[in-house]
């Protein structure tokens, strides 16, 4: 096994044995970020259609059910995607560049030039050659001035809440100037593993109450200040913390908007307006707006709330069993043990606070965050926006859970395409009110009823159902109120499809088709999915492209295709967009979703030790022209890491990936580090910054 000669913190290390959850995580992954969901029984237990069932039954009416289907069906999938000469025009999320910014991105459509990086077991980040990588920022690093530097065996929760925190995930980059060489770095702060941050960690109910402390304060967000390191794609954070430098964590106050806020379901003893929450939790992706905000994910939020007694009225129990929260007395943080608004028996409504998209603006460091209930609240893993044809906005967001739905959110006001400070204070509302909707994928195309099967194109159409239009709910026996407080359940009367677990949701910046990530489902059984897509036991994932009607975001009905079916490459079911397989990187589990200046697809992955046997990474796939479908692994991240992100910056010259939870693995701990990543010692989860040295073909990731 060869050693990796760039970049720090090296060292040869063979991959210990891993023990696997569900959907191949790790064990310890799956405890911590989510409170193995996976263990236990769907929360969606309703007799809405399965995305297998979708598939199925298109396949049948077109004659196509037969061994070894899915290379057949899935061959030529996205030749009707539109060139950037004939598509509608898109516009997507990420505030516009000041003017002047230098250099010039590389142009649209261009082609990918690296040789792709192998699959590998050893303890770093991994690219290609001609390239190189660094950390900009682990955690405990100082964020906020006066922070101390991290000192692993004297935590503390003050210095904690100044400090970069634990497992980052979702990346952003937004400039501080024309010239692009100062920018904000922002990033979400997951989740922790407690049993890597502390010695001796024996549990929750053992824990001391600083500990505690320690790990509600590192969770949360970090503004970073970077600067660009010479005339390079290298990135670094500024030497001296800067007045933008912000974290965010429990403690945060953060203001609900929409109608849900100030209902009798958000009112709280300590908050009786029920306006004003502390704290965001377990944030997973995200995304960036036009008008240079960030948006924040909550996700498992439900593992953080415990009991001190059993939970019983036959309301509450559906509606905390519909998201997975306990209804029995017991702990799984042990959170409440120091801060009663997480025991259920005590603060029943608190729970209700979190799920929801959480607004930022990185540029004001004294701007209060938004908890936007107009886009509903269930376990979102990101929200991506676009501009309608008539200028609204619309947001898409994945509820990642098995057999849970895609959502889209269209707003009331439109956005204005200006710079003036009343331009953007009108554009920072537009998230609190408009229309919410949930997809139900059908699986015959009425455009193309009697299309040959040699054509090898399959595609579906699709509708956008309504929950909530013009301020009324669209589901009976319920308000307003509850349709966006308990949205799983509202969605569930509405009969939308079944999904393999939701959670990218991305429009191309160009085209406009929204490409979501359907990362695995292990539960998935053959009665319910057919030869082809998904399938049962589906460890491997797969993404589908949706075209909405007209080229608009805002439209009511779609069409969608498969994209990729992820797994071995030998394997007759998988499907790479039409390439030669046998030219393709392997990959599984595709979790996050980005894509690059020339409007090529990247994706990072969640879960490839248990599902493939080789690290996760991050993966570049054309989608249009001759290199359609070549899917190449970009890099690979250290042992018991997942790859989160990818950011890459509007210049294309730089990619940024969080490298989350290394040495995460059975027996893991302190003593007995299974990583040291990233330098030496203890894991610490970071961002790095990875960018081209070779002076031929280009400065730009991809090249």
């Amino acid at each position: 096994m060869p050693d990796i000669e760039s970049g720090p913190g090296r060292r040869r290390l063979q991959l210990p044995l891993l023990t696997t959850g569900h959907g191949g995580r790790a064990a310890m992954t799956c405890k911590y970020r989510c409170g193995d969901a996976c263990s236990h029984p769907v929360p969606n237990t309703s007799d809405n259609e399965y995305f297998g069932d979708v598939v199925t039954k298109a396949m049948s009416r077109r004659g196509l059910l037969r061994t070894g289907a899915a290379a057949a069906v899935v061959a030529g999938v996205g030749a009707a995607m539109p060139t950037p000469a004939s598509a509608a025009p898109a516009r997507t999320a990420g505030p516009k560049p000041p003017p002047g910014i230098r250099p010039t991105p590389p142009e649209y459509g261009r082609r990918v030039g690296f040789t792709a990086v192998g699959d590998n077991v050893v303890d770093n980040v991994v690219v290609p050659n001609g390239y190189d990588w660094s950390v900009v920022m682990a955690w405990g690093d100082p964020v906020e001035p006066g922070a101390p530097e991290f000192d692993f065996d004297n935590q503390t929760s003050a210095a904690q809440r100044g400090q970069f925190g634990y497992n980052a995930d979702f990346v952003a980059v937004l400039p501080l100037d024309r010239n692009f060489e100062r920018a904000l770095l922002w990033v979400n702060h997951e989740y922790t593993n407690e049993e890597l941050m502390f010695r001796g960690w024996a549990g929750p109910e053992s824990a001391s109450e600083e500990q505690l402390r320690i790990a509600m304060a590192a969770h949360g967000g970090s503004i970073v200040e970077i600067e660009r390191v010479g005339d390079t794609g290298e990135w670094r954070r500024v030497s001296r913390p800067r007045r933008h430098n912000r974290r965010l964590h429990t403690a945060t106050a953060m203001r609900l908007t929409g109608a849900a806020a100030g209902s009798d379901l958000l009112r709280t003893s300590a908050d009786p307006g029920g306006t004003t929450v502390h704290g965001m939790l377990n944030n997973c992706a995200g995304g960036v707006t036009p008008w240079g905000t960030i948006l924040s994910a909550e996700e498992n939020y439900n593992q953080y709330f415990g009991a001190s007694a059993d939970i019983t009225d036959p309301v509450a129990v559906e509606r905390l069993s519909r998201y997975g929260i306990r209804t029995q007395a017991g702990t799984q943080r042990g959170w409440e043990r120091i801060d009663e608004r997480f025991d259920l028996a005590v603060e029943p409504n608190e729970v209700n606070r979190f799920g929801w998209i959480v607004e930022i603006d990185p540029y004001d460091p004294h701007s209060v965050p938004r908890k936007h209930t107009a886009l509903g609240r269930f376990k979102h893993e990101a929200a991506a926006v676009s501009i309608a044809a008539d200028g609204r906005v619309v947001a898409y967001m994945g509820d990642d859970e098995r057999f849970d739905y895609v959502y889209k959110f269209v707003s009331a006001k439109k956005y204005r395409d200006g710079t003036s400070r009343r331009d953007r204070e009108h554009n920072l509302r537009l998230l609190e009110q408009g229309d919410l909707y949930v997809a139900r994928f059908t699986g015959d195309s009425p455009e193309f009823p009697d299309r040959p099967p040699e054509d090898g194109l399959f595609d579906g159409t699709g509708e956008w159902l309504p929950l909530v239009v013009d301020g009324q709910s669209k589901v009976d026996g319920m308000s307003v109120e509850e349709v966006l407080t308990f949205t799983r359940l509202a969605a569930d009367t509405v009969h939308p499809t079944k999904m393999d677990r939701p959670e990218d949701v991305e429009p191309h910046p160009v085209t406009g088709t929204v490409y979501i990530a359907l990362t695995n489902n292990s539960r998935r059984t053959p009665a319910e999915v057919d030869e082809a897509n998904p399938r049962p036991d589906n460890k491997f994932g797969h993404v589908i492209g949706v075209d909405e009607d007209g080229g608009d975001a805002a439209a009511l009905t779609f069409t969608w295709r498969v994209v990729l079916i992820a797994g071995d490459p030998s394997d007759p079911e998988t499907y790479y967009d039409g390439f030669d397989k046998s030219q393709v990187s392997q990959i599984s589990c595709p979790d996050n979703v980005a894509f690059d200046p020339s409007g090529r697809l990247w994706l990072s992955t969640d879960g490839m030790p248990g599902a493939s046997g080789v690290h996760d990474g991050m993966f570049v796939m054309p989608i249009e022209g001759a290199d359609k479908g070549h899917l190449r692994r970009f890099l690979s991240v250290p042992i018991g890491a997942e790859c989160c992100g990818p950011f890459i910056t509007p210049d294309g010259r730089t990619a940024l990936m969080a490298v989350q939870h290394p040495g995460d693995g059975a027996g893991a701990s302190p003593e007995n580090p299974l990583s040291t990543f990233p330098y030496g010692d203890q894991p610490r989860p970071s961002v790095v910054t990875v960018w081209r040295t070779s002076p031929t073909g280009g400065p730009y990731i991809g090249d």
